[in-house]
């Protein structure tokens, strides 16, 4: 870790596989609605998970982490277990009355090769992680720091925007929001997006040729 903290109450679970890069980068060519479509509208994080960085979109392999409630020790601890590509899914349990995540920890998830970090909680330094283009997705913002005691988990499954997320599933996210995607289902789910995206591509055709005529 980056700090010097003791972490002995911080269950890191065994490594899990993670989808491959080419398999994540056909996903994330697609936006999150239209995936959402082909999943039958499942799978999709409560509203209440915003993107809080305009512009970004986020694309990535989930690295779960379960904090205790205003408290970001789990979250140093987890990121020694980061790989590139990897999105941090944290659950804080809903708590905005403290921040877990700031700016320090961006820098670090830029240095791991993190590609978004998406907290059912509350961040802060916002500003300062707009200007590294780091994809961050919270509840809110409050300048009130975290503690770093723990407990926590790192690679075990958490609830996140009321969605399950798994080691390993895909989360595709932009400013409509997040979807997320199992592991086990990714290879469907890509299968089935063309035929989505011709379908909806036909009926904005029949659109434009019936104000035309």
């Amino acid at each position: 870790m980056y700090i010097n903290a003791p972490a002995e109450n911080i269950t890191v679970y065994p490594e899990w596989p993670r989808p491959s890069r080419d398999l994540l980068q056909s996903l994330a060519a697609y936006p999150p609605a239209l995936i959402g479509d082909v999943r039958k509208r499942m799978d999709m994080m409560s509203a209440d998970i915003r993107c809080l960085t305009p512009g970004t979109r986020l694309a990535g392999s989930v690295l779960p982490i379960q904090v205790w409630e205003g408290d970001n020790l789990a979250i140093h601890r987890g990121l020694d277990e980061a790989k590139p590509g990897d999105v941090l899914v944290i659950s804080g349990n809903g708590a905005t009355n403290r921040s877990v995540f700031g700016g320090i920890l961006a820098e670090i998830c830029l240095h791991k090769g993190v590609t978004g970090v998406i907290i059912d909680g509350a961040v802060r330094d916002i500003e300062e992680m707009n200007d590294m283009g780091l994809a961050v997705f919270a509840r809110g913002t409050v300048p009130a720091g975290p503690s770093k005691n723990g407990p926590g988990y790192v690679g075990k499954p958490v609830a996140c925007g009321n969605v399950v997320c798994n080691p390993g599933d895909v989360v595709i996210g932009d400013a409509d929001g997040i979807v997320v995607i199992p592991q086990a289902e990714l290879i469907e789910t890509l299968q089935a997006l063309p035929g989505q995206e011709d379908s909806e591509r036909s009926i904005r055709t029949r659109i434009k040729e019936a104000v035309a005529s």
